[in-house]
């Protein structure tokens, strides 16, 4: 989350949008509003209080958590998330696409074995298996892959 004296740092700001993250705008008292920019972008008008913008500040953090784009899994293998990729296996790729095209949202086990390993049944122990290697790796760039008892697993964003 960052603060952007507008329209001042207006470099900055496309930096920030371009990169996805959440920026709250500082503009002076007579300066136009700003058109702002998808649900991890808001605006305070200046002089403002301590409270009056942390209450903002944490009203866009929590609203851009809830509306984060998640990763796109490119042909060539690799998984582009932020500012970042991460290279893929081929079983990796499999999954990763489909949990991420389902971002934030439970996928069953099956689907995914059927994702990993098309015409073959279900391996549940190779299935755990790539899913642990897959979390490891997705981790340094601020993923999680959750198991979700009983149900499947989900691929979210994880803060800290």
């Amino acid at each position: 989350m960052r603060l952007v004296r507008w329209p001042e740092e207006t470099a900055l700001l496309e930096r920030l949008r371009s990169d996805g993250t959440p920026r709250l705008l500082l503009v002076p008292g007579a300066t136009p509003a700003p058109e702002t920019v998808g649900c991890e972008e808001d605006w305070v008008r200046l002089p403002a209080g301590d409270a009056d913008v942390r209450a903002r500040v944490l009203a866009l953090v929590a609203r851009s958590s809830r509306h984060r784009a998640g990763p796109k899994i490119g042909a060539d293998g690799r998984l582009r998330y932020g500012t970042g990729w991460i290279a893929l296996s081929p079983i990796e790729h499999r999954l990763a696409r489909l949990l991420s095209q389902h971002f934030g949202e439970v996928v069953p086990s099956r689907a995914l074995s059927t994702a990993a390993w098309p015409g073959e049944g279900m391996n549940e122990g190779a299935l755990r298996v790539h899913l642990t290697r897959l979390r490891r790796r997705l981790r340094p760039a601020g993923l999680d892959v959750q198991n979700v008892r009983g149900r499947g697993y989900l691929l979210e964003h994880v803060t800290g």
